[in-house]
């Protein structure tokens, strides 16, 4: 489970970038976090993954205060960013056994790494190739592949589908169903309203660092989720 209480971040020059964001993302859920860019979405990432420290309130993974147990935490969460940073003369197998060991995972076999790189669509002659060589859509691959392979409680996605072709990002959702379905909780932000309307169980809608917007899944799927997003969009938070 992802929690933010009261979460805020405040930058040295005044931005105000997050204002008291409260959220609870549970187990066997997807939750789309929607906005803009500068909205406050990538600074919401980054106080979960303890990479910047809050202003004020706090980030729990699993209940854990990221701020108090950080090594902790980073046990049960994975994250795949927009722009997978890997090691580009590793080939793909490589760096899924290097993540992979680097997380504890001390006891998989090539037909692990094998079988989940052909459960994430990486066709299977780029397996052994280096990551130099990849395509953006191609890494996001090996990203994802990685973060399945930790097999943490949560996920956290930033923007996933960026680069992938569409039948690439068809199949992504599927398997974010599914292992939504296995009782992970999965946080994607990203612009992304088709593959919201396809894949969330709940979505919510950031503007100028605050939460505007918060609705169900049987609740999106009876309005208009674009005009509900532009909507939000025109106007002003007070």
């Amino acid at each position: 489970m992802l929690q933010a209480i009261d979460l805020t971040k405040r930058y040295e020059d005044g931005h105000l970038a997050l204002d008291a964001l409260n959220l609870e993302i549970k187990p066997g859920e997807i939750f789309f976090l929607l906005g803009a860019n500068g909205a406050g979405k990538t600074t919401t990432i980054n106080l979960l993954l303890n990479f910047i420290e809050p202003t004020l309130g706090k980030a729990l993974v699993n209940g854990i205060d990221v701020m108090e147990q950080p090594l902790e935490t980073k046990k049960h969460i994975a994250f795949v960013s927009e722009n997978v940073m890997l090691y580009g003369s590793f080939t793909a197998c490589q760096n899924l056994d290097f993540f992979a060991r680097l997380g504890g995972k001390t006891n998989l076999t090539k037909k692990d790494y094998y079988d989940v790189m052909r459960r994430v669509g990486l066709q299977e002659e780029a397996f052994e190739r280096k990551l130099k060589t990849f395509s953006k859509g191609m890494r996001q691959k090996v990203g994802l592949a990685i973060a399945i392979i930790k097999d943490a409680d949560n996920i956290v996605m930033d923007e996933p589908t960026s680069g992938l072709d569409p039948k690439s990002a068809a199949e992504l959702m599927q398997i974010l169903i599914h292992l939504r379905n296995s009782g992970k909780a999965i946080l994607m932000c990203t612009h992304d309203l088709f593959r919201a309307k396809a894949a969330a169980d709940r979505v919510g809608i950031m503007k100028e660092g605050r939460l505007v917007m918060l609705r169900t899944r049987e609740e999106f799927l009876q309005d208009d989720l674009e005009r509900i997003y532009l909507d939000y969009m025109q106007e002003a938070v007070l």
